[in-house]
């Protein structure tokens, strides 16, 4: 008569131990699949492709953005996997690249990386900034919203106060910037602008005391003439010492870049005797001080020596022909250095 429950007491306790048994087994399988799933390569047609994860994505928005730019993953799985690892608050924006064989797992840890495929956009100390518009304008990688914009609308779209002039020259600093792909060509363009503006404020607080231009603008238009003029960076300061001179004791600057870039389209590789004679707001031999505005990108060592000009009594300088320069306080010096290093006498 007692041994029924003992009975009932034993066949319960297999039962449940074999139910548990089976979730186990259940939950190990849904484990294994579930591994096999997110390491597995996905085939991807193309071969290699880019997806650009949009600001503010949530998880499932994600999973789809991948979907449809030819990355394979299931979207449930996905999110499962995401979740588990707890990473969904660690998805980040940006355009990435994918190869075929990446599995899930790996597409998920460089979304939560924020690996994104990075692209470039160099900028050069001695540009003219149409020399920078044509540059951008050929980058495949960015978007080109200032396509067919002047360049005073361009200066007003960034925000820049001197759009009033019509002239972006010399107010971008040569760099290397790196975007994502797809980038506005107006956030380069902000970028450098407000970078030039920095390292300009930077230079002009060093400055020397009794420079002989005024503002921060004037500056910009000296170190843009000497970025032109100098061909061996340690002249730089001894090149603004000779212009700053000349300034101060009412000379013409008398320098050749300033010509060309008056010249524009006109030049050919040549400067003539007669084109130092021909008139341009430009031209710095027929028309006292500086130019109207730069004539070039200035790069920060030459920013640096427009601001701190070396401590000379030189008027004049002469190219050696291997790219530095020979100086001289007074015309007949000056003379006798072109006659040794430009007419070899």
């Amino acid at each position: 008569m007692q041994s029924t429950p003992v009975t009932f007491g034993m066949s319960l306790l297999k039962k449940c131990f074999v139910a548990g048994s089976l979730v186990v087994v259940l939950a190990v399988a849904a484990g294994a699949a579930g591994y096999h799933w997110a390491t597995s390569p996905l085939d991807l047609n193309p071969a290699q492709l880019d997806v650009t994860v949009k600001p503010h994505s949530s998880l499932r928005s994600v999973t789809l953005q991948l979907n449809r730019g030819g990355v394979p993953v299931e979207p449930e799985l996905f999110v499962v996997m995401t979740r588990l690892l707890g990473l969904q608050s660690e998805l980040k924006s940006g355009n990435y690249e994918f190869k075929t064989g990446v599995s899930p797992y790996e597409v998920l840890q460089k979304i939560a990386r924020g690996d994104v495929n990075e692209y470039v956009a160099t900028i050069i100390e001695g540009w003219t900034f149409k020399r920078m518009r044509a540059e951008l304008d050929a980058n495949p990688a960015l978007r080109h919203d200032t396509a067919g914009m002047s360049d005073a609308d361009l200066m007003t779209a960034i925000g820049a106060p001197e759009a009033s002039i019509g002239n972006g020259e010399g107010l971008f600093f040569p760099d290397t910037y790196l975007f994502d792909k797809n980038t506005s060509d107006l956030d380069v363009y902000r970028r450098a602008y407000r970078l030039m503006r920095q390292r300009l404020d930077e230079a002009w607080l060093a400055r020397s005391p009794n420079l002989p231009y005024k503002t921060p603008y004037d500056a910009l238009t000296m170190a843009s003439i000497i970025e032109k003029e100098t061909g061996k960076p340690s002249d730089r300061p001894m090149v603004a010492a000779v212009f700053a001179n000349r300034l101060r004791v009412g000379m013409p600057l008398q320098t050749d870049p300033t010509v060309i870039y008056g010249m524009g389209d006109t030049y050919t590789g040549h400067i003539r005797k007669k084109d130092l004679q021909t008139d341009t707001p430009y031209n710095t031999y027929t028309r006292m001080g500086l130019p109207p505005t730069p004539i070039a990108l200035p790069g920060v060592a030459s920013l640096q020596a427009a601001m701190n000009p070396a401590q000379s009594t030189a008027l004049y300088f002469v190219s050696r022909g291997d790219g530095s320069s020979i100086f001289s306080d007074n015309l007949g010096d000056h003379n006798k250095a072109v006659d040794k290093y430009i007419r070899g006498q």
